[in-house]
């Protein structure tokens, strides 16, 4: 299926750039989230745009449900958005027993709240073309769990629940719901937390993954090639699970 619209969420870091070049790759009109001041977003536009694709930009704050409706109104003007990728998501690590209320919230707030707050109104016009795909980005810490970052690993298992269950309700109107659990990728965040040895002792693949390899697979779910596949959390880690 050509010329559908995807959304990406926290479209202008590493991950999501890739994500939205693979999807412009299969002739999707990609729509690249950001958030506040930063101009990742037009970068990611100009870049597809250079090659022949179709992209815009969207702005609004993942974790306001009044400015997440007011932008996805907007969108919605333009017809159905059939291909949803919530890709959004922070950090704000710390021991439990030091965290605060803030803390917690501000991460789930964008990660689990995020989900809903653009997954919902986007459904029933995505439903009733009876075609779509929503994809979640999850991570390694919601499978294994990491010391420091139980806000992180909640928020993200908590979209493991939301697409098992979300994938059942879709089912019968071909629109699938599935997440990946990418590891160690190779962003610049990682890069200044990960050396080459650490990596080695962590991953059986001596390894970190690229962006692109995690969004090939967002690119594979996305597609016609997998319609028989929804439900499912699928980890991208180098053999570490």
């Amino acid at each position: 299926m050509s010329e559908t619209r995807a959304l990406v969420t926290g479209g202008g870091g590493a991950l999501g750039a890739a994500i939205c070049r693979a999807l412009a790759q299969d002739g999707r009109a990609v729509i690249v989230h950001g958030s506040g001041a930063n101009q990742g977003p037009e970068k990611v536009v100009r870049e597809i745009q250079g090659d022949g694709g179709q992209a815009r930009s969207v702005y609004f704050d993942l974790s306001d449900p009044t400015a997440t409706a007011r932008g996805l109104e907007d969108l919605l003007e333009g017809g159905a958005v059939q291909v949803i990728v919530h890709n959004a998501g922070i950090h704000d690590d710390a021991p439990l027993a030091g965290m605060n209320a803030r803390q917690w919230r501000r991460v789930l707030a964008v990660s689990l709240d995020g989900f809903f707050h653009v997954t919902q109104p986007l459904l029933l016009p995505m439903l009733r073309t009876r075609w779509g795909r929503i994809i979640s980005v999850s991570s390694l810490s919601a499978v294994m769990g990491n010391r420091g970052q139980v806000n992180y690993a909640a928020a993200k298992a908590g979209l493991h629940g939301a697409t098992k269950s979300l994938a059942k309700e879709c089912a019968s109107r071909g629109v699938t719901v599935n997440a990946v659990a990418p590891g160690i990728i190779e962003t610049p965040e990682t890069i200044a937390a990960f050396g080459p040895e650490k990596i080695a002792g962590l991953v059986p693949m001596k390894r970190s993954g690229t962006p692109e390899e995690v969004a090939e697979l967002v690119r594979f779910l996305a597609s016609d090639r997998a319609a028989y596949i929804t439900g499912q959390i699928i980890s991208i880690d180098g053999g570490i699970t």
